[in-house]
């Protein structure tokens, strides 16, 4: 277990013993109101149903890249090559055929073919991993675009709030005024774009000055 793994741990432990602390609640409304628990629980599903449209193909796929990228899999290489130069050189003072004399040509295309089909399956287990880090993208955009609007909600019903309190002085806010507009993300996008373009046009001007 590694270190988030143990402060998730502490932190939902802190908080079920917060929630246990209070009288009025049982086991059922505890683990109905424990919000890390629900989060924890959300994450799970999500990876359970991406790891649910992998087939049988693309796990074995999956399992051998994983393999590869273990110190054990250098290990094997650099065995499997010391002894296949070691037996062919002691065959060849042996005065015996060797099976691949020096300069090793089976050798280089064993080490060739090993590499085209390592760099394939790591491809391939790539592609699915882009694949799930830009829906994860997607998701947060989503999530991001939905906070914005409740966040927008809950300052215009705290401005709402505030004219009809009598005892609060009511005044123009232009800043809030400001954060009640709902933010397009392709307005962003665009103007995020065009400040880089601004910004590389004034980088070229200076070279060229």
């Amino acid at each position: 277990m590694n270190e988030l793994e143990q402060a998730e741990n502490k932190l939902e432990q802190a908080e079920l013993e917060k929630l246990e602390s209070q009288p009025g609640l049982d086991e059922d409304t505890i683990e109905q109101v424990n919000p890390i628990e629900r989060s924890i629980e959300d994450i799970a599903n999500l990876h359970i149903h991406m790891e649910s449209k992998v087939d049988r193909h693309q796990r074995s796929i999956e399992s051998v890249t994983a393999f590869l990228g273990r110190p054990r899999f250098l290990y094997i290489i650099l065995f499997f090559v010391a002894l296949w130069i070691l037996v062919n050189i002691s065959l060849k003072l042996s005065s015996v055929h060797p099976v691949d004399p020096p300069p090793f040509i089976w050798l280089e295309l064993i080490i060739s073919v090993s590499a085209l089909l390592m760099t394939t399956v790591v491809l391939i287990s790539q592609r699915r991993q882009n694949k799930a880090t830009e829906l994860r993208r997607h998701l947060d955009l989503q999530i991001n675009v939905l906070v914005e609007q409740k966040v927008t909600k809950l300052i215009e019903l705290v401005e709402e709030l505030r004219r009809d309190l009598p005892q609060v002085e009511n005044r123009h806010d232009p800043e809030v005024e400001a954060l009640k507009q709902n933010v397009n993300p392709h307005e962003v996008v665009s103007s995020l774009n065009q400040l880089i373009k601004e910004a590389a046009q004034e980088e070229a001007a200076l070279e060229e000055e």
